[in-house]
């Protein structure tokens, strides 16, 4: 999904595009190989089913701590920029304030631990030359999410409890992927950039502003809390981000995730998967 938007963020440049069919970044001979001859090297991949990393701990910590810390290694020693997509599960979701980018990190689940790992790795590994763009809550055309499987349940369904104990920022690929590129391109400064759009919502009021967007009724979406939907890993209660480090840098942070919103369902982003 991110990958996708990327790759078309950087239309007209020199780019290569791989998959995980094309490259296994836990392989430091095939990670070097692919690095060779790159200026930057942006790191979308990662183990992100939540639920399964409870259980699946090392093979989750390969991808998103040993793969990452590989990659940057390869990028120093390319002279090349690395930029690490990691998320907000790297806090524990307590705070009552958005998280600044140098809040200590505190997960609270297995996936977070990798990503948090991931993000120590690659900062020792290359300090010069990497940033860590962390997001949450990322929607968009080209794979499975949240604003789709409202969607798509919307169909069946004439009534949908989704929680509203948890807040976030709805980001959609695409702002983050020409965010990624702006940033690059400005040169701006190595470090941690927090990628979500902003503002703030719930669970409920993003399944009910993809509703409005799609000209259904909103009402048809009603309340509930996290302790009607356990689930192996704990989901952060809180997962706000701040931005400052844009401002730092000369650029401007994502815009308000209500307008992103509403042009990616313009664009028919947010459409189901037939």
């Amino acid at each position: 999904m991110l990958g996708t938007d990327l790759t078309l963020a950087l239309a007209g440049r020199d780019v290569t595009a791989l998959g995980r069919s094309d490259l296994d970044i836990t392989d430091r001979a095939a990670v070097d190989a692919a690095v060779a001859g790159h200026d930057v090297v942006i790191n979308a991949a990662a183990y992100t089913r939540v639920d399964d990393a409870e259980t699946h701990e090392s093979e989750a910590r390969a991808i998103n701590a040993a793969g990452a810390g590989l990659l940057a290694d390869a990028a120093r020693r390319n002279d090349a920029r690395l930029v690490q997509i990691s998320t907000d599960y790297v806090f524990d979701g307590t705070a009552t304030s958005p998280y600044a980018e140098d809040a200590p990190r505190h997960p609270v689940s297995a996936y977070g631990r990798t990503k948090a790992e991931g993000e120590a790795l690659v900062l020792a590994a290359h300090p010069e030359g990497s940033f860590i763009v962390r997001t949450a809550w990322l929607y968009g055309a080209n794979g499975p999410n949240f604003a789709k499987t409202m969607r798509r349940l919307a169909v069946d369904r004439s009534e949908l409890a989704v929680v509203n104990d948890q807040l976030g920022q709805p980001t959609w690929t695409r702002d983050l992927a020409q965010a990624i590129v702006a940033m690059l391109d400005a040169d701006a400064p190595v470090g941690i950039y927090h990628g979500t759009n902003s503002g703030e919502a719930s669970w409920f009021d993003f399944a009910r502003a993809v509703f409005t967007e799609a000209g259904l009724d909103p009402e048809r979406i009603t309340a509930t809390d996290s302790a009607s939907f356990l689930r192996p890993a704990p989901r952060p209660a809180y997962s706000v981000l701040g931005h400052d480090a844009w401002g730092r840098a000369g650029l401007e942070p994502l815009r308000d995730w209500r307008a992103a919103l509403r042009e990616a369902a313009k664009r028919g982003a947010t459409d189901p998967a037939v």
